[in-house]
């Protein structure tokens, strides 16, 4: 499984990948983020599903960033020609897949800003090559093990809060995520685009650079639940006297 997250707030995008592959019985690690930088031109991909499907669409897309990059002026332009590579990939090894009992499953959070993008722009696109848009009412997407990292963003993130801000909620999203899910594990790669800017930066991260940010968190909450107001919840503790129903 995977966990990759991808934010948009007011000041620009931040995401979060883990690396951990796995193959039966075996785990290995491996980058999950592809990224372009240009003038003017910057995005980033994160990808989640079968490993092979995943660099074979990467790979026929860098070919054509190569050769048409200039093209793109838009981030949606750029995400419907990495759609089309996916949908070409679909075509050459989609049956083979399901045939040996694989689904054809790539998902891919792609953000960035090129020249006529008013703003960083943020989208989700599906293995069919259709695609959503990531906007202000909700500012986060995750793909692969969606469910552990949930609760932290939407109780705690928002459109207007800082770039930092939201790298410590998508990084509290990993840490719930890694702890509950056994194929989710570090190293994380991040990517900052800030808006304007139009440079992803890239950064790897290991687990014991982080273990005292963990920590920190685990211990306050344990201490936030001690001191949670709770005095209604102490009544389950009290004794009641049922009456039977012959009384």
């Amino acid at each position: 499984m995977t966990f990759c997250l991808g934010i948009k707030t007011k000041q620009g995008l931040v995401g979060l990948s883990d690396t951990r592959i796995t193959s039966g019985n075996e785990t290995t690690t491996s980058k999950k983020v592809y990224t372009v930088n240009r003038k003017k031109h910057s995005f980033f991909i994160m990808t989640s599903g079968l490993r092979s499907v995943r660099d074979k669409a990467i790979t026929y897309f860098s070919e054509v960033i190569a050769k048409q990059d200039d093209s793109f002026t838009k981030l949606y332009q750029a995400v419907n020609e990495f759609g089309n590579q996916v949908k070409i990939v679909a075509k050459e090894d989609k049956h083979f897949l399901e045939e040996a009992g694989f689904q054809f499953n790539l998902f891919s959070i792609i953000g960035g800003q090129l020249e006529d993008d008013p703003e960083p722009k943020m989208y989700l696109l599906y293995p069919q090559g259709n695609w959503i848009e990531i906007r202000k009412g909700t500012p986060f997407v995750i793909i692969g093990n969606t469910g552990f990292g949930h609760p932290v963003l939407k109780r705690s993130l928002h459109y207007d809060d800082s770039l930092e801000y939201a790298l410590k909620c998508a990084f509290l999203a990993f840490d719930a995520t890694r702890i509950s899910a056994n194929d989710v594990d570090y190293p994380i790669d991040t990517v900052v685009l800030k808006d304007g800017e139009y440079f992803t930066q890239e950064k790897r991260f290991k687990q014991k650079e982080l273990e005292h940010v963990s920590a920190f968190w685990n211990n306050r909450l344990k201490n936030a639940i001690a001191e949670l107001p709770s005095e209604v919840l102490n009544g389950a503790f009290e004794k009641f006297e049922f009456l039977s129903k012959d009384s």
